[in-house]
């Protein structure tokens, strides 16, 4: 470490369940932030110049790099974020080594030239063409809850299709994207196509401002939306992955055992602290009151501690701010008439940052638990009489990332799902959409734009273009100038010969007829 170095300008990372300083890092300064883009904007034509089967061959190395060193990978994500190792190894690890597979399998495919088929009989003269071709420099701004699994899925999306990435993890979880990149750069990504810089709100607004081609962001809807308007000063694309309040309704032909059990999993992996939590919980009425004493009886079965210890099933939250947040949605929740099932407290012999697995029923939509994202192992629970009131009240929010439908008979389940507001309705599952690589991730509403995951997050990672060539170039064209009254009417005939409906439909039936025959005899 520098001994010039003023420890206003170190950034301690700590353990969160208990309290221990991991590391103290150099805060990145908006000049080293500025330079590194530009680093990453030097190196990308090379990076891009490998070609889509070279940069597979170095996110399949990458796969190999991280299963050898997995137990490192998931100890780390557990010291700096909290979470159980195991779930750091299966929501985290794996997720990422099905992302690398992915990516190195599609991203040529992404990137292949895609022909343009013209039906309008006039551009029949001309060919046209699409080019995907790489952003340039992608910024990500990444959370504190999948410290890995996100920044990780959204940098091999950005690597594999030919741009070079600046990352800013939250400034909780720093080192876990530190690794990431030793990671990359052993398995072949050169040191100047993935950078990683580090602190707070600034760093994230230096990133922002700087000479990026395309922001992922992660995060909170307030901060969200000051980063949309940052981003629109200069027409800057950008994703935006804003958090959840994902209902879950169970139909009374529900296996009412096994959807409990979904519920608590649901809404307490990761200590509630997922943007794909279950976060509000309608029941029907006929199941209601089993339903309520099966998830309080397996919410005050979990095991609280240290996520370190291989028994443990529930950590801590973050930091002592996301606990308030939590006591503040419960405390109202109960005032205004929720009754308290299990949990509602601090586990302050554990630690600061510790909160019971708490279980609430009797709640309503004027209750913050049921319109704000709590963000912590809290399950509310709500009674509906009918199919209708039960997509109405789940619609009922500004939010919209995920759902889930629970019942015995999966038709009308996905029936249901077409008529929530969300980007991704699971029927029958919940939460483990993230981990399909194919699928991909993000909302609607309050939850953001954009996507991230499988072929249409790839496609997020590319521009567009159109290149259209005339086959005739020595023909002059009627539509040029040299225009009058007589030109006019000829071309109110041309276009009354186009699309009058008969002849319309005959031309493109023939031509459809002429190009099926031709692509049959290889013409």
């Amino acid at each position: 470490m520098d001994s010039n170095l003023q420890i206003a300008d170190l950034l301690a990372v700590r353990n969160p369940a208990t309290g221990a300083v991991l590391a103290e890092l150099p805060r990145s300064s908006e000049g080293e932030i500025r330079a590194a883009v530009q680093a990453a904007r030097d190196a990308q034509p090379a990076w891009n110049g490998l070609g889509a089967a070279e940069r597979a061959r170095i996110l399949r190395r990458f796969q190999k790099v991280l299963h050898a060193r997995q137990s490192e990978v998931a100890r780390l994500i557990t010291e700096e974020a909290g979470k159980p190792c195991v779930e750091a190894l299966l929501t985290e690890v794996l997720v990422v080594l099905d992302a690398a597979a992915f990516c190195a399998e599609n991203a040529a495919v992404v990137l292949r030239p895609e022909r343009v088929r013209h039906a309008n009989p006039v551009m029949k003269a001309k060919t046209g063409r699409l080019l995907r071709e790489p952003q340039g420099v992608i910024g990500i701004i990444s959370p504190w809850n999948y410290p890995f699994s996100i920044p990780a899925s959204e940098t091999l999306a950005a690597l594999a299709t030919g741009n070079t990435v600046v990352l800013k993890p939250s400034e909780f979880t720093p080192l876990t994207s530190l690794l990431l990149r030793t990671l990359l750069l052993e398995a072949g990504v050169p040191e100047d196509a993935l950078h990683v810089v580090v602190g707070e709100g600034p760093a994230g607004a230096a990133l922002l401002t700087s000479h990026i081609d395309k922001l992922v962001f992660t995060g909170s809807v307030a901060t969200g939306k000051r980063v949309a308007q940052a981003a629109a000063e200069r027409l800057l694309p950008v994703v935006l992955e804003l958090g959840g309040k994902d209902p879950m309704l169970v139909l009374e032909d529900s296996d009412v055992e096994i959807a409990s059990s979904a519920a608590v999993w649901g809404a307490f992996v990761n200590a509630g602290q997922t943007c794909l939590s279950i976060e509000r919980c309608y029941v029907h009425r006929s199941l209601y009151d089993r339903f309520a004493e099966l998830c309080a009886e397996k919410a005050a079965r979990l095991r609280v501690g240290n996520g370190l210890e291989p028994e443990i099933e529930l950590g801590p939250l973050i930091h002592e701010r996301q606990v308030r947040i939590v006591e503040e949605h419960v405390n109202d929740a109960i005032a205004l008439g929720a009754r308290l099932l299990t949990g509602g407290k601090r586990l302050a012999e554990l630690g600061p940052n510790f909160y019971a697995p708490t279980v609430l029923a009797g709640v309503h939509h004027s209750m913050r638990i049921m319109r704000e994202e709590t963000f912590g192992p809290v399950l509310p629970i709500m009674a509906f009489d009918s199919e209708r009131e039960a997509i109405a009240l789940a619609n009922d929010s500004e939010f919209g990332l995920s759902a889930s439908v629970w019942t015995r008979d999966r038709l009308r389940g996905e029936a249901i799902a077409e008529r929530l507001e969300a980007g991704t309705v699971m029927v029958n599952d919940a939460v483990t959409c993230f981990g399909i690589s194919e699928a991909p991730h993000g909302g609607i509403k309050a939850s953001g734009i954009g996507r991230t995951h499988g072929r249409i997050g790839l496609e997020e990672m590319v521009r567009t273009k159109y290149i259209a060539s005339d086959l005739m170039p020595s023909v002059r064209k009627v539509w040029w100038y040299g225009y009058g009254a007589e030109f006019r009417r000829q071309m109110e005939g041309f276009v009354d010969f186009l699309f009058s409906n008969s002849l319309t439909r005959r031309l493109r039936g023939g031509l459809k007829s002429a190009g099926a025959i031709a692509r049959k005899n290889k013409v």
